[in-house]
């Protein structure tokens, strides 16, 4: 493999599951996970079918920015920047990892 490609389980870090995930998966039957910055939506896509075993309809991609505090004048960095993918699966399908 060549410096630009990344193996199926680097590209997705972890699943992003919240009251608004959670609701994106009833309403519109969408996934979030946090993803390799490098990763493109191809390859999000090739993973989540390879690792889950369903069919992807939609990659939707956004880098989340970093968030910063504040101690008196000085900032520093809370949150390092992460890229979300939300994930659109063909109707009928589900990913039970999510379903907790």
């Amino acid at each position: 493999m060549g410096k630009g490609h990344l193996h199926i389980y680097d590209v997705i870090r972890r699943p992003v599951i919240t009251e608004k995930s959670h609701q994106m998966v009833d309403a519109g039957n969408q996934y979030v996970f946090e993803v390799q910055q490098r990763a493109n939506k191809i390859q999000i896509k090739e993973a989540v079918e390879s690792i889950f075993e369903v069919s992807v309809v939609k990659v939707n991609t956004m880098m989340m920015p970093a968030k910063r505090g504040r101690r008196g004048r000085k900032f520093y960095v809370r949150a390092k920047p992460w890229k979300k993918a939300i994930v659109t699966l063909a109707p009928g399908q589900e990913i039970t990892l999510f379903n907790v």
